[in-house]
């Protein structure tokens, strides 16, 4: 039995060196090994559980065995009958009705006799194929390593759909210019404008488009144009003299097409406290 307790006791050990003591409350950190103390004592708790459940069914067989072993196997009868059964009945382990009395178990309660007939082979392989399974489940999947649980799965899946949108700005930003750019109404390339110009246009716009240093952008009058063209290379080129700058090296033009399209949202908002009109009423054509 001393055998049985090295394994864990190892484990254990070597998880303490990962332990800190906080305020008499014991806070785990990950090993060498990548596992947290808590892991490593479930491992050791599941090691022992596993070489009990085996010693304890080794046990109860031979217990079970001798208890309804036949009455007489070298009976003549017992095996005429065992070497005349059938295919199937050998593949299912059956036995014969005319063994009835042959394999009746001793013992009987109310009149209920039993007799000695086991669940099959290849039953109780399958019910161990599964709990070997479920002990390799819970391994894999929750305790060392990366098993594809839902969580492990939707963060992967997220991953490459974020690479694959990377490709494909990549490979399909250069396609909109200031000739070709238009004002997109989907939810997501609203959204996307929006958060674009709360990281980059805030500062100078206002949050609303009111206008602070920079002109106001919810009206009609405009410095430097108000068609979507106008403002497409407005943005891309900035305007330097009056401290506006190019963010063609800092936003692709599908986000610039993007930020175009979540200003044409402003027009006509009148926020609290907006900045006076600037420059030229834009009359659309």
């Amino acid at each position: 039995m001393k055998k049985i307790f090295i394994l864990p006791l190892l484990l254990s050990s070597s998880a303490m060196n990962g332990a800190v003591l906080e305020n008499n409350i014991l806070v785990t950190s990950t090993t060498g090994t990548g596992l947290s103390l808590f892991e490593l004592l479930l491992m050791s708790a599941l090691f022992i559980m596993c070489i009990v459940l085996v010693f304890v069914t080794f046990t109860l067989r031979q217990y079970v065995q001798a208890l309804i072993k036949p009455k007489n196997p070298e009976n003549s009868v017992y095996i005429q009958a065992m070497e005349s059964r059938t295919f199937w009945q050998k593949f299912w382990s059956l036995k014969p009705l005319s063994m009835e009395k042959e394999i009746m178990i001793e013992h009987e309660f109310d009149g209920i006799s039993e007799l000695d007939n086991p669940t099959p082979p290849w039953f109780m392989y399958l019910f161990y194929s599964s709990i070997l399974f479920a002990v390799i489940y819970l391994f894999a999947f929750h305790l060392v390593g990366n098993g594809q649980i839902m969580t492990n799965e939707y963060t992967e899946e997220m991953a490459v759909a974020e690479k694959a949108h990377e490709l494909y700005m990549k490979k399909f930003a250069n396609s909109v210019n200031e000739n070709n750019v238009k004002v997109l109404t989907d939810a997501k390339s609203l959204e996307d404008g929006s958060k674009i110009y709360t990281q980059n246009c805030v500062a100078c716009h206002g949050d609303k488009g009111q206008g602070i240093v920079g002109p106001n952008l919810t009206d009609e009058f405009w410095l430097h144009g108000g068609s979507t063209k106008d403002i497409f290379h407005t943005i891309t080129e900035g305007v330097p003299e009056k401290g506006m700058i190019s963010w063609k090296k800092s936003l692709n033009p599908i986000q610039v097409q993007h930020v175009v399209s979540y200003l044409s949202t402003l027009q006509g908002t009148k926020p609290a406290n907006a900045k006076e009109p600037q420059g030229d009423k834009y009359v659309a054509k």
